[in-house]
C-alpha cells in the first residue's frame, strides 16, 4: 500500500511524489566527508518507496551495506508553486518520521563515476513513512527531536533547531523548482549518526514525544 495514514482520523492520502533534501544538517555533512553548509541537494523517490509503519524493508541483492538516515518528513497539504516562506506552513498538512534509507555501497560507485544517486536512494521500500501527525500537533517543527534506533540501540538522536535550512524555508525552495501537490512528502535532511542496518534488525525512528514506527529489515 502506498498511501499514508492521518493519525488522528486513520484517513488514508495517496502518496505523491518524494522530495529530499540532503546535507541540511552541518554535522551530518562533516561526517559524509564535506566541509561546511553547501546548496541544497535534491533527490525523488518514487512511491514504490513508501513504507507504512509495520512493514518490511527489503534489503535489494545489489548491495551489502543499507544505511538507515531518520528526518522529518512534511506532507503537502495545498498545491503551491513559488511559495513565499512566510506562507509554507499554510501548505502543509502534517508531520511524520521517515527514513530515508541509502544503499551505500551503490551510492558510493556512482558518486565515483559521476552518475545519478537512483538506485542507491530511490529503490522499493527506501522511504519508510510513519503515520502522519496533523499540523496542529506540531506547532513548531524547528523544536524536534529525532532518534533513530536499531535493535534498541540509539544510532541518531538530533534536533530539527540544527537544521540550515528550516521546513519553511525547503518549502519554499523546493516550490521554486517543483509544483508540490497534496500527498507529496518533503523528507527534511537527517543529523549525524547515519550508519548500517541488517537483515533481521528491526528499526524504530520517533519524533520524541509525538509519534513513532517500527519497521524490520529482510
Amino acid at each position: 500500500m502506498h498511501d499514508l495514514i492521518i493519525r488522528q482520523t486513520h484517513m488514508t492520502v495517496p502518496v505523491g511524489t518524494i522530495y529530499c533534501l540532503g546535507k541540511n544538517y552541518e554535522k551530518h555533512i562533516r561526517e559524509m566527508g564535506g566541509a561546511g553548509p553547501t546548496p541544497p541537494v535534491i533527490f525523488i523517490k518514487p512511491r514504490t518507496a513508501l513504507v507504512r509503519p509495520g512493514g518490511i524493508v527489503h534489503r535489494p541483492a545489489i548491495s551489502s551495506e543499507m544505511h538507515h538516515e531518520v528526518e522529518l518528513v512534511a506532507v503537502i497539504g495545498k498545491k503551491g508553486k513559488g511559495i513565499p516562506e512566510d506562507e509554507a506552513m499554510d501548505h502543509i498538512q502534517g508531520f511524520a518520521i521517515g527514513v530515508d534509507l541509502t544503499l551505500r555501497d551503490v551510492q558510493a560507485v556512482a558518486k565515483q563515476r559521476g552518475e545519478p544517486w537512483a538506485v542507491a536512494k530511490g529503490f522499493d521500500g527506501s522511504a519508510p513513512v510513519s503515520e502522519v501527525l496533523v499540523r496542529t500537533e506540531i506547532p513548531d517543527p524547528q523544536d524536534l527531536t529525532l532518534r533513530l534506533s536499531v535493535n534498541g540501540k540509539v544510532r541518531q538522536e538530533g534536533s530539527t533547531r540544527d537544521m540550515i535550512l528550516t521546513v519553511p524555508g525547503v518549502i519554499a525552495y523546493l516550490s521554486t523548482i517543483f509544483t508540490l501537490e497534496p500527498g507529496d512528502c518533503v523528507f527534511t535532511g537527517t543529523p549525524e549518526g547515519v550508519g548500517p542496518v541488517e537483515p533481521g534488525e528491526t528499526i524504530r525512528a520517533e519524533i520524541v514525544g509525538h509519534i513513532a514506527a517500527e519497521w524490520n529489515v529482510a
